[in-house]
């Protein structure tokens, strides 16, 4: 009987929640498509279209038994679409565009603009008061005797159309200090006076005759209303063109193909800065990692010496550059290489009586930068010195100095061909680092002093990253397209770095598995 009680019971089985799922599934896919659709509004059709493909692949694949096992790779796959892959392809977009600090609106904005400029009647304009009566207002124009009255009118932020007339006397208008809340409605109200002209606000305290600069064409062409002459437009440079053929901005972003890369390999004030920037972010990049090996791996071979005392104690101090945030070290040591009144210069002056020009000569600026980043970056190779050195054998050692050999001798042998190995990668991938160590350079130098002769921004100190950077956000030209094409440059050389990083940890590992 207890079987049978048993059997006639209900069981609950996962499928029947699985419309609740589904539901769930359709409703968060409704919503995304909305965002699809208010991204696509908003002018960004690529990241529009990034979100499509993902909204429909997680539809599917959340509705779909058979995709079960995708469920758990989608969200990493989805972020690293939209957070690496996105940025990257969005970024070779701009870099085939003139976006600029000129070419920020589309086609349809900077006509509006263009549009929108009026100019004022400076015959007609003259001064205004506001008097207030009841809950309403009334625009006073005084004249020589008496002056012109509107009608009453409600400043509640909608367009009024108010007539003036003649009065005798000149009522009690409102004070400044109470006219200026009201200054953003007083722009919408049009008032006309008995000559037939209609007055706006034209500034603080006047009204005035005000007309637009220009006039739309069916054909596209802007005609000004002053002197009849017109404005084209390019959709080959983004912008409209006079009757004398200047651009006049503001212009819009329109396809430009290699005219950036074209640009930077054929304008000497381009090439020539880029090039040497280039070189100086290799020699940069080259010098950190040598040194901070070469000092990491001397102080964790001295920390080793079985003789040497208190060694908790160095290693705690040794450490300490690690432990403190890097622009916290990078700003204490701005202050310390001021060539004015840093105490590097104070101690160098006092002693040897020099006071090297740190910040202005561009030779001892960048062997500053090497010094602090080599300060900050020693103690990490350090730690893994210490590491690496723990696991190589002390028969070896032991085995080449019965031999003759030296400590010297000993170290090129036998301890760096068999640490070199699995440090590889790591040198790389600290070469990879520095390579776009914009921090440290923002932070130091900003990439001054400045090179001289140059089309665009750049300094002695400036690496790739922070050239393009400056080119884009400190440039008075915000030059966009221009710094996507540099980026798209460091793109390509960044991935040949950290495709001979993988290379190398593929062959450190195939070496250790022999060994």
């Amino acid at each position: 009987m207890s079987d049978i009680a048993l059997r006639s019971e209900p069981v609950a089985r996962p499928r029947d929640f699985r419309w609740l799922g589904i539901t769930i599934v359709l409703l968060l896919t409704a919503a995304c498509l909305y965002a699809v659709w208010t991204l696509y509004i908003m002018g960004q059709p690529l990241l529009a279209m990034l979100i499509l493909v993902l909204v429909v692949a997680f539809a599917i694949i959340f509705t779909q038994r058979r995709f079960y096992a995708s469920r758990f790779i989608f969200p990493g796959v989805a972020a690293l679409l939209i957070f690496t892959a996105f940025p990257v392809v969005y970024t070779i977009y701009i870099g085939f565009t003139n976006y600029s600090f000129l070419n920020l609106l589309s086609y349809e904005r900077a006509r509006e603009v263009l549009l929108s400029r009026s100019v004022i009647d400076s015959e007609s304009e003259r001064p205004f008061g506001l008097v207030s009566q009841n809950g309403q207002y009334q625009l006073f124009l005084p004249e020589a005797a008496g002056g012109l009255l509107s009608d009453p009118f409600a400043l509640d932020g909608t367009a009024v159309e108010v007539a003036a007339n003649p009065v005798e006397a000149a009522p009690e208008t409102l004070a400044m200090r109470d006219l200026v809340p009201l200054r953003a409605n007083l722009g919408l109200v049009t008032v006309t006076i008995p000559d037939g002209k209609s007055l706006k606000l034209s500034g603080l305290r006047t009204f005035a005759a005000i007309t637009p600069e220009y006039e739309l064409q069916d054909d596209g062409r802007l005609v000004s209303t002053l002197d009849g002459s017109t404005l084209t437009p390019d959709q080959s440079v983004g912008f409209y063109r006079d009757d004398a053929g200047k651009t006049v901005p503001p212009g819009w972003a329109v396809n430009i193909g290699t005219g950036n890369f074209e640009k930077v390999f054929n304008s000497a004030g381009i090439r020539a800065p880029l090039f040497a920037i280039f070189i100086w972010t290799v020699s940069f990049a080259f010098l950190s990692v040598t040194l901070t090996f070469a000092l990491g791996l001397l102080l964790a071979m001295v920390l080793q010496w079985p003789h040497l005392r208190f060694k908790p104690l160095y290693r705690l101090l040794l450490i300490l550059p690690y432990s403190v945030p890097a622009f916290i070290s990078i700003l204490i040591f701005k202050g310390l290489f001021n060539q004015n009144y840093g105490e590097i210069n104070l101690i160098l002056k006092f002693l040897f009586g020099i006071a090297p020009e740190w910040n202005t000569d561009a030779w001892l600026a960048r062997s500053m930068i090497v010094i602090v980043n080599v300060w900050l970056g020693y103690p990490y190779m350090m730690l893994l010195a210490m590491g690496f050195l723990q696991a190589v054998p002390a028969d070896h050692a032991k085995a080449a100095a019965l031999e003759g050999a030296g400590p010297i001798r000993v170290f090129f042998s036998i301890t760096l061909p068999q640490i070199l190995p699995p440090f590889l990668p790591l040198l790389i991938a600290s070469f990879a680092f520095n390579f776009n160590n914009l921090v440290l350079v923002l932070l130091l130098t900003r990439g001054l002093p400045d090179m001289i002769g140059t089309v665009v921004p750049a300094g002695h100190t400036d690496i790739l990253a922070s050239f393009t950077y400056r080119i884009s956000f400190l440039d008075s030209g915000q030059q966009f397209g221009l710094s996507g094409a540099i980026s798209l440059v460091i793109f390509v050389i960044v991935t040949v770095i950290a495709y001979a990083n993988f290379v190398a940890v593929r062959r450190a590992a195939a070496k250790g598995g022999t060994t």
